[in-house]
């Protein structure tokens, strides 16, 4: 059976044409992909931190990205297109599996969509340890972290398709409040003996980035 898939892509584009940037995303990037098969939706983020846009898709498999409809969009650009993707920098594509997903318990199906922030948890881990990485994941962190009023929805994928870094985990929390990583929860999440022992290990280092929503939700025109 197909695994869900996640598409999650970021680019930089210069302060002086963000605007632009933004227009174009909105009515030129991403409706046509809501017409490709295998697309579910996209939601808009920006990064808290940095300039940098993230786009979310939420895919049926990672076979919507090699379907003819999608490739004819690729192969098809437009002059302004062209020039976008050519100007912005910081690019980054990471095709994820989905391992689970994990809400709490009061936490509504609208919850993921309409979150504020996300939170995204990349590592790179060793094979040989992906059983343990997994286990401490899902029976350690994210019990903790859901604790946490404000931490809505953890989604975890593993990575097929990385680019600029060789990622092969991704977790994607989804927040009501930056306030959720300043928590008792997550504070007792990081100072768990479980990750204690794992932090231990030199792969155990994880790259993070909060993005906040911008814009609306897109939705698959099927």
């Amino acid at each position: 059976m197909a695994k869900k898939a996640v598409l999650f892509t970021e680019m930089t584009p210069g302060a002086s044409w963000e605007d632009e940037f933004n227009r174009w995303y909105d009515t030129e990037h991403i409706p046509p992909r809501m017409e490709a098969p295998g697309f579910i939706n996209a939601q808009r983020y920006r990064n808290v931190d940095s300039p940098a846009h993230l786009a979310l898709y939420d895919l049926e498999s990672k076979g919507a990205l090699v379907t003819p409809e999608y490739k004819q969009i690729k192969a098809n650009l437009d002059e302004t297109t062209r020039r976008i993707l050519t100007d912005v920098t910081n690019f980054t594509r990471y095709i994820g599996e989905e391992i689970g997903c994990w809400k709490r318990p009061d936490a509504n199906n609208a919850s993921l969509n309409e979150a504020a922030f996300v939170y995204a948890v990349f590592f790179t881990v060793p094979a040989d340890r992906a059983e343990e990485f997994d286990r401490w994941y899902e029976e350690d962190d994210i019990p903790a972290l859901l604790e946490c009023p404000d931490w809505l929805v953890v989604r975890r994928f593993r990575i097929v398709e990385a680019e600029p870094l060789p990622f092969t985990h991704l977790a994607l929390h989804y927040l009501a409040s930056l306030d959720a990583l300043e928590s008792d929860a997550r504070e007792q999440a990081r100072n768990s003996p479980w990750r204690t022992r794992l932090a231990q290990e030199d792969w155990f280092k994880a790259h993070v980035a909060v993005f906040g929503r911008t814009g609306q939700l897109f939705v698959a025109n099927r």
